[in-house]
């Protein structure tokens, strides 16, 4: 009898899930299942940062989103992204003014358009300033114990495009 009331209990419980509002993975805007990623532009003269950043949001879509990559022409939607800036600056200097930790920041403007109908599903713009913590990435790196600039654009494209692929996901 205590079986049978636990096992009616654990019923009513995943019967009344769904109501809730609450579900299971990841939530993805209604009728959309690919995307398309096209290589980030770059108004930067900094090379390989636009193929990096592409890289890694087509990575992220992959493996955290719902949505499933596709070509131009066959893509329910498009996200199309420019890099409109990128900023090295010392943090701190040796007694030469040789840079012992820099940061590296990126700034990004990122449009998700459905490609069906034209519409702007998202926009967002990824700004360097005062605001930067929660919205560019930023990177500290130290050349001296062997970090490096190019550990530092993997690493900064990396949670860059981890912001950029939480704009995928559907609002609450």
């Amino acid at each position: 009898m205590r079986r049978y009331r636990l096992l009616l209990l654990a019923a009513l419980f995943l019967a009344a899930l769904p109501g809730c509002g609450y579900t299971f993975g990841t939530p993805m805007v209604q009728g959309v299942r690919t995307v398309h990623v096209p290589v980030f532009k770059s108004d930067s003269f900094r090379r390989n940062m636009d193929y990096l950043l592409t890289e890694a949001v087509q990575k992220e879509v992959r493996t955290r989103s719902g949505y499933r990559l596709d070509d131009a022409e066959t893509a329910d939607t498009i996200l199309r992204g420019r890099i409109v800036e990128i900023r090295k600056t010392p943090l701190s200097e040796n007694r030469y003014d040789d840079p012992r930790e820099l940061q590296l920041m990126v700034g990004a403007e990122v449009t998700w358009i459905d490609r069906r109908s034209g519409q702007i599903l998202q926009q967002q713009t990824f700004p360097l300033g005062p605001e930067l913590s929660q919205q560019a990435s930023s990177v500290s790196f130290a050349p001296e114990v062997g970090h490096s600039l190019a550990t530092a654009q993997q690493e900064s494209a990396t949670r860059l495009a981890s912001r950029i692929v939480d704009l995928l996901e559907a609002p609450w």
